[in-house]
């Protein structure tokens, strides 16, 4: 069954790790709601959904035609996040009265994995640092057509509301569960919104985080997509140079894109004193990887401008 990392920390009795995931989930939307997948061993290979099978009508004695959906096989791997938070023992014993150092410490490194794993989730590319998973760029494939790929225009545009619908259209089988976006493409809806004479409505998450939504679609802030995209062709040619931002549609779950992990999910190890210093050292480490089980799924809008 596929968990939340905040559900998962609820099963765990490890209160460093429960401390970690807190940290890494209260300020990240993506984390908040995407599932993972305990798998055992270093990888997963799966079939992606692309076409669903035809079904017609028939007269009595007529010849049935055989139809099946189309798949691709995919493989996605486990990859090795992580680093180490060291504390200092003389800062440790005589600063203990004045905070936590070494709670400080750690909780700066979780910070640092929520900020690589968002910045991963987008662009993650096996193909240029094989120690990487793949993100959504790669997956949706933002540098070639199809249906799944929504430009605004060959070389990019100022969005407009009615190019968003068709991004929240794009996504099959129910609506997206998220819209990731940059800070400048939110800003761009509510200028537009405002204009229309209107008001994007809001929720609120667990954490007590106001929330905007459209089309009762949650807007989640990435602060890892850049504006800096280039088009030509109505395909994006490359990741800076440009002015144009990516605006992504997805929906969670394990027929949709979900998270991979090992199993305990995230790791806070002890590591202990430290040979060469006089510290010791705590291991924040996470074994995971993205899996989109339909195409269909996740949908991207390429070129938008400001």
């Amino acid at each position: 069954m596929a968990l939340t990392l905040a559900e998962a920390a609820k099963l765990s009795n490890d209160m460093l790790m429960q401390g970690v995931v807190e940290t890494i989930v209260k300020d990240s939307p993506v984390l908040q709601r995407l599932p993972f997948i305990e798998i055992v061993g270093n990888g997963l290979t799966y079939n992606r959904e692309n076409t669903l099978p035809d079904i017609d009508f028939y007269d009595v004695g007529d010849t049935w035609t055989e139809s099946t959906p189309t798949f691709s096989q995919v493989t996605a791997n486990l990859k090795i996040m992580g680093g180490d938070a060291d504390v200092d023992n003389f800062l440790k014993a005589t600063r203990s009265n004045i905070q936590d150092l070494e709670t400080a410490v750690i909780e700066l490194k979780a910070k640092a994995l929520k900020n690589k794993f968002e910045e991963m989730f987008i662009y993650g590319n096996t193909s240029t640092n094989a120690k990487q998973f793949d993100g959504l760029k790669k997956i949706i494939n933002t540098g070639s057509s199809g249906d799944q790929v929504i430009a605004m225009g060959a070389t990019g545009a100022t969005l407009t509301l009615a190019k968003l619908d068709e991004l929240v259209d794009a996504v099959k089988g129910g609506k997206p569960d998220m819209l990731l976006m940059s800070r400048r493409s939110r800003r761009k809806i509510n200028a537009l919104v405002r204009t229309a004479g209107g008001m994007t409505e809001t929720d609120q998450d667990k954490w007590g985080n106001f929330m905007q939504l459209w089309d009762s679609v949650p807007i989640g802030v990435n602060d890892w997509i850049l504006d800096t995209h280039v088009l030509s062709s109505s395909v994006e040619t490359a990741t800076t140079g440009g002015t144009s931002s990516t605006i992504y549609a997805v929906q969670f779950g394990e027929g949709a894109l979900s998270g991979l992990t090992s199993p305990g999910y995230l790791h806070a190890e002890p590591v202990g004193p430290l040979e060469t210093k006089d510290a010791s050292r705590t291991r924040v480490k996470w074994y995971v990887s993205l899996a989109l089980f339909s195409s269909v799924k996740a949908a991207a809008l390429i070129g938008v401008q400001d």
